[in-house]
C-alpha cells in the first residue's frame, strides 16, 4: 500500500493511504485551489506579534483532515458509519478553509464577504479543480460536502465533527496556534478528547464520555483564553486596523478616479473598483497580492495612502489603549480623543479607529438552545449516566459565559501622549 506523509509541527506525521478513497484525498490535496491555502497565512496578521506565527491555511487544513480520519476511526470500531459519509466528513475537514480571503478574517470583514460562501461554491462548482474532482468520484460527494460546511448534514453527528463547538477545526488550530505563536494558553489533552468522543444515535449527536468532561472544559477554556490573549492582542487588532485604512483610502481614491496604483486585468483591480469577486478571482488571491500592491502604495503621491502603507510594511503600527471605564464616560471621552487625532495633524477618519468586540459564540462556547447542532452534551456521572448540555454540569463552563468585552481604540504614536493624559485626566 503506497501512502503520503506530510511533516507535521503538532501531529508528527498526517498520513494519506493511497488506496481507494485516499487516491481522491490526494488529487484534492494537488488542486490550485488547496495549494493556494500555503499562500495565505492561518493567523492573519498575528505575526506583527508573535513572530514565529507564520503558519498557512494549508497545514491547519491537513492537521484537521489528520484529526478527523482519526476521530472517524475509532468511531467506526463502535458505531454503524457508512463510507460514503466517512468519507464526506473526511473531505469537508480537508477543503473547510479553501474559501479564506487574503490575511483570513481581516480582510473578509473589509470586503465584506464571509469564506464559508466561498468555500461551498468552490466545492459544487464544477468547472474548478476540486469541484471536478469530487464529481469525477461521486455524484453525491460534493453536495455531502457543501451540506456538512453549512452545518445541515443529514447525519448531524457526523457534521459535527467539522462544524460544531467541539469539531476538528477548533482541536487543530488552538494547538498549532499556540504552539506556532510559542504561548501556553491554547493547550489541552487533546488525546482524552479523542477518545472521549461519542455518538448518541437516536437523537443523531456527538457526545462527551463521563470520563472527558474535565478534558473537554480544558479545550473550551483554553479557546476562551487564547482568544482573549492571542486573537484579540491588541498589536495583531492595531496591525489590522492599519491594514483596513490603507485599503479604505486606496478604494476611495480609486472611486475617486485618483491614481492608486493596481495591476491591471487582476482581481485585485476589481476589488479596488468595488466589484463582487468571482470564484475565479477570489481564489486567485492570497497574501502575496496584498503585500506587492501595499509596497506599491508606499511610494504613491497620496501622503495618507503612502504613510499608512509605508506604515504597514515597516510595522510602524497604530497604538492601542483599552477603554476600561463606564459606557456613560465612553461615548465623550472618544469624540475628545478623535479631536485629539485631529489636533496632531492626522484624518482621524484614517487614523483612529474603534475595537469593539463582544462574546460571540464563535470566539466561546454558548449554550444556545435554538442551536442544537453547537451544543456539547456530556455523560452527568458514572453509575447511571444521563446527556446534559454541558454548562449544566460544569461550572467551569457557566463561568467562561458570563461576557467578554474589547473596548479600545486605536490612533498613531503621535497622538498618544495627549491621548494618555485625557485618559489619566477623565
Amino acid at each position: 500500500m503506497q501512502e503520503r506523509n506530510y511533516r507535521d509541527a503538532v501531529h508528527n506525521i498526517v498520513r494519506v493511504d493511497l488506496d481507494g478513497a485516499g487516491e481522491l484525498i490526494a488529487a484534492l490535496i494537488d488542486t490550485a485551489e488547496f495549494q493556494r491555502l500555503r499562500r495565505v497565512r492561518q493567523l492573519g496578521l498575528a505575526y506583527f506579534a508573535y513572530q514565529t506565527a507564520e503558519h498557512s491555511r494549508f497545514t491547519h487544513s491537513l492537521g484537521a483532515f489528520h484529526l478527523a480520519t482519526r476521530t472517524l476511526e475509532r468511531l467506526g470500531r463502535k458505531y454503524t458509519i457508512a463510507d460514503e459519509d466517512a468519507l464526506a466528513v473526511k473531505v469537508a475537514a480537508l477543503l473547510h478553509d479553501i474559501g479564506h480571503g487574503p490575511f483570513s478574517h481581516v480582510i473578509e470583514s473589509a470586503l465584506g464577504f464571509h469564506h464559508e460562501d466561498f468555500t461551498i461554491e468552490a466545492v459544487l462548482d464544477d468547472g474548478g479543480e476540486i469541484g471536478s474532482t469530487l464529481k469525477r468520484h461521486s455524484a453525491t460527494l460534493a453536495e455531502d460536502v457543501a451540506a456538512i460546511i453549512r452545518g445541515d448534514f443529514r447525519r448531524m453527528a457526523l457534521g459535527q465533527l467539522v462544524s460544531s463547538q467541539l469539531d476538528v477545526d477548533r482541536m487543530d488550530y488552538l494547538l498549532r496556534d499556540t504552539m506556532m505563536t510559542g504561548v501556553k494558553y491554547g493547550i489541552y489533552d487533546l488525546e482524552w478528547v479523542l477518545k472521549s468522543i461519542e455518538i448518541d444515535e437516536g437523537r443523531d449527536q456527538l457526545y462527551v464520555s463521563a470520563a472527558g468532561i474535565h478534558a473537554v472544559e480544558d479545550y473550551l477554556q483554553a479557546r476562551y483564553y487564547m482568544f482573549r490573549q492571542v486573537y484579540f492582542h491588541r498589536t495583531l487588532r492595531a496591525a489590522e486596523a492599519v491594514l483596513r485604512s490603507t485599503l479604505k483610502r486606496a478604494l476611495e481614491l480609486f472611486a475617486s478616479s485618483a491614481s492608486v496604483w493596481c495591476a491591471s486585468n487582476t482581481a485585485m483591480e476589481s476589488v479596488l473598483a468595488g466589484k463582487k469577486l468571482s470564484l475565479e478571482q477570489h481564489l486567485s488571491l492570497d497574501d502575496s497580492d496584498f503585500i506587492f500592491h501595499i509596497k506599491q502604495w508606499a511610494r504613491s503621491d497620496d501622503r495618507i495612502l503612502s504613510d499608512l502603507a509605508s506604515g504597514f510594511t515597516d510595522r510602524r503600527l497604530f497604538k492601542a489603549l483599552d477603554l476600561d471605564m463606564p459606557d456613560a464616560e465612553r461615548e465623550q471621552f472618544v469624540e475628545a480623543a478623535r479631536k485629539a487625532v485631529a489636533d496632531a495633524g492626522f484624518d482621524p477618519a484614517y487614523y483612529f479607529t474603534e475595537d469593539r468586540t463582544g462574546n460571540d459564540s464563535h470566539f466561546f462556547y454558548s449554550s444556545d438552545l435554538g442551536k442544537p447542532k453547537d451544543l456539547i452534551y456530556v455523560e452527568d456521572g458514572f453509575s447511571r449516566p444521563e446527556l446534559r448540555e454541558i454548562s449544566e454540569v460544569s461550572s467551569a463552563i457557566r463561568g467562561l459565559q458570563k461576557g467578554f468585552r474589547v473596548d479600545r481604540i486605536c490612533f498613531p504614536a503621535e497622538a498618544r501622549e495627549p491621548i494618555e493624559q485625557l485618559y489619566r485626566g477623565r
